[in-house]
């Protein structure tokens, strides 16, 4: 079996190095690292074992090459960039989307009609090129059709991932996995971001203010798109957020909080943004995320600027 990932950062990269271990790999990522990983190979640390890796891994597929499946990894900012640059590749390929945020697998859609939904919460941390830390990890990645349902190919790809010693569950219900994870980074990642804190910080009063409104701004707006959330309420999401996931990931730094401590533009249009973009839709009022996204768009345009 042949998988290619797309956009591979440390969630891309480490993802490759489980799965080399069972199938043919070849990751797309950033000449540093696929250099570093010809000279001695990849370094993964943490939860997900200490190892060493070898796989390919370069800046462009060789042409003409045909996968089983291909995973996206990359930051949501990049995903029409890197379907248009390699839509020669997606055209009746099962794509996965291991991602952050809402309007990835839309985007994926344009370019393929074998879309698969995934949602992963787990803390990867750059320790250098080619060398990652798993440091948290909050719940199984899941996987499945999107926006619902599952097949053989679904299947295929779980058992794949489970032969490679990854933690994962088939999702019939994936759309609402997404809106899921959406709203754990909606309520944690920005203020880790701004604050620049750890997550277990942001259980603190002021904050844990703060994060109930967003949590309630994002349960109306998942109500108007009917999407069916594990949680009924957002009281008692928030009782799982401060009880169950922000206990496992207490010591993680948020990736908008990496992304912006290396000048780079983050994912908040995605997350937060999302959000606000959907009440606008539905006429409902999303005051508290729209402070949120301006908030680091400043951060942002202060750093860039530079």
């Amino acid at each position: 079996m042949k998988v290619a990932i797309l956009g591979a950062g440390a969630v891309g990269l480490c993802i490759a190095a489980k799965l080399s271990r069972v199938c043919e790999v070849h990751a797309i990522s950033r000449g540093r690292h696929s250099e570093a990983i010809k000279e001695r190979g990849f370094v993964m640390t943490g939860l997900w074992g200490e190892d060493k890796y070898c796989f390919n891994c370069s800046e462009t597929l060789p042409k003409g090459d045909k996968f089983d499946y291909i995973i996206i990894t990359s930051k949501s900012n990049a995903t029409r960039s890197i379907c248009e640059q390699f839509k020669e590749y997606l055209k009746d390929t099962p794509v996965i989307s291991l991602q952050n945020g809402i309007g990835n697998e839309e985007i994926i859609s344009e370019f393929t009609d074998k879309v698969i939904g995934g949602m992963i919460i787990t803390g990867f941390e750059w320790r250098q090129d080619a060398c990652v830390h798993v440091s948290v990890q909050a719940a199984p990645i899941r996987l499945g059709i999107f926006p619902t349902g599952t097949d053989n190919k679904v299947e295929n790809l779980v058992s794949l991932f489970k032969r490679a010693g990854l933690d994962v569950k088939e999702e019939h219900n994936i759309i609402g996995s997404i809106w899921g994870k959406t709203l754990y980074n909606a309520a944690l990642n920005p203020l880790g971001a701004i604050m620049k804190v750890k997550y277990g910080e942001l259980l603190h009063e002021n904050a844990w203010k703060i994060i109930i409104e967003i949590v309630k701004e994002v349960f109306e707006v998942c109500k108007a798109e009917n999407i069916a959330l594990e949680w009924n309420t957002p009281e008692k999401y928030l009782d799982y957020l401060k009880d169950s996931q922000i206990p496992s990931t207490a010591e993680h730094h948020s990736s908008m909080y990496q992304d912006l401590s290396i000048c780079k533009k983050t994912e908040i249009d995605f997350i937060n943004g999302a959000i606000v973009k959907k009440g606008q839709k539905y006429e409902i009022s999303t005051p508290v995320n729209s402070t949120i996204v301006n908030l680091i768009k400043f951060k942002e345009n202060l750093i860039l600027a530079k």
